[in-house]
């Protein structure tokens, strides 16, 4: 049964590579972004309460205290400072209150919010987020937010066990804010476009160029640096910027990107880019294993006789050298060459992580090598 889950995933693989290889480059819009349409980020502090005594302990942490004084003296409710502090409440909890504010977002509109606590709450389960304001980065308010928290966790226990699945801590609230303010940005006010390559490339921003111009004729777009592009958009199109903008994005181009080799040794992970090329080199590996095992020999008295048990520890320790196999790699060869050839030398991703590392500092090796 494994195997044949291993074949399919396998088959699987395969037939993703093939469909992938047919598709001529990739979409603008996602390698680029068209700069002024963004998201905003907004951030506020609010109460959550209705908690099944998970709330925060107000005698610890006293900004839970001071907001929930302050919320309701402006509720109208007279509350003596003294006897509020002597006042034990385990229903509130203290959150931080985010959300990201699409781009052109109208009033009027909702957008999903994200709650943490930030006092000693142990869970926020059930909890009703009160009417919190949500800001951005000038500290104007451009949402505001309220409701019921979906969790997707629990938390429940005694002094002797617990059993939690999750984050109990952390909420959400879908359509949980209503955007007060339209969102800061511009569109194309001056008939200009600039898109931003999210990994910048000079070949793969002149390549975006010329594709633009073959559609729109020469002149409509030209590389600024590496990581930008910028569009002029035909009179032709002026009164309809939204189409023209769905025509570039929608347009496939062929990228480009620097001969990398990222390893990560903790996890034993190895990705290599399709550009690596190695020179003619000898590869050599061998593996060596160290075994040491601990053991006591006990040793008792006969049977109503006289004595003491004697424990003896016992050490035992076994060196296993593998036979390293000489290798020797062609130059030029391709990614695909590469793994193979150091696969038939029985190479582990961490005996391959050490085999790279040699192989650049040999020299053979053309491309980057990244180590996490």
């Amino acid at each position: 049964m494994k195997k044949n889950l291993t074949t399919l995933f396998t088959s699987s693989i395969l037939i993703l590579f093939v469909f992938c290889s047919a598709c001529p480059g990739a979409r603008i819009k996602d390698i680029a972004e068209l700069r002024g349409v963004r998201n905003n980020q907004l951030i506020g502090y609010g109460l959550v309460t209705g908690l099944a005594g998970t709330g925060d302990d107000l005698k610890k942490v006293l900004f839970t205290r001071q907001a929930l004084y302050n919320m309701l003296v402006r509720q109208g409710i007279t509350v003596n400072p003294e006897e509020f502090d002597t006042i034990k409440v385990k229903n509130v909890a203290a959150v931080m209150v985010t959300a990201a504010l699409p781009p052109f977002g109208k009033p009027g509109s909702t957008i999903d919010v994200q709650v943490a606590s930030i006092g000693d709450a142990t869970s926020l389960a059930g909890g009703n987020l009160l009417m919190t304001p949500l800001k951005g980065p000038d500290g104007k308010v451009y949402a505001v937010s309220q409701g019921p928290l979906t969790i997707g966790a629990f938390s429940f226990g005694g002094k002797a066990a617990k059993a939690q699945k999750n984050h109990p801590t952390v909420g959400r609230i879908t359509s949980g804010a209503i955007i007060e303010r339209k969102s800061p940005g511009t569109f194309a006010e001056d008939g200009t476009l600039a898109y931003s390559l999210r990994s910048a490339d000079f070949t793969t921003a002149n390549n975006m160029s010329n594709k633009i111009n073959e559609k729109y004729g020469p002149g409509t777009a030209f590389p600024m640096d590496s990581t930008t592009v910028k569009v002029i958009i035909p009179e032709l199109h002026l009164k309809n910027k939204v189409q023209f903008v769905a025509s570039i994005e929608g347009m496939r181009i062929d990228t480009d990107a620097n001969a990398r080799v990222v390893v990560n040794e903790r996890t034993g992970t190895i990705v290599m880019g399709q550009n690596v090329r190695l020179s003619t080199v000898a590869v050599s590996h061998g593996n060596l294993s160290l075994i040491i095992k601990e053991s006591v020999d006990v040793t008792q008295p006969n049977p109503l006789a006289l004595g003491q048990t004697v424990a003896t520890p016992n050490t035992q320790v076994d060196v296993i050298e593998d036979d390293g196999e000489l290798m020797i790699v062609e130059e030029g060869v391709s990614i695909g060459e590469v793994a193979s050839a150091l696969n038939a030398i029985g190479a582990t991703p961490r005996d391959l992580i050490a085999i790279f590392q040699a192989i650049k500092v040999a020299g053979a090796m053309h491309g980057e090598l990244i180590v996490l």
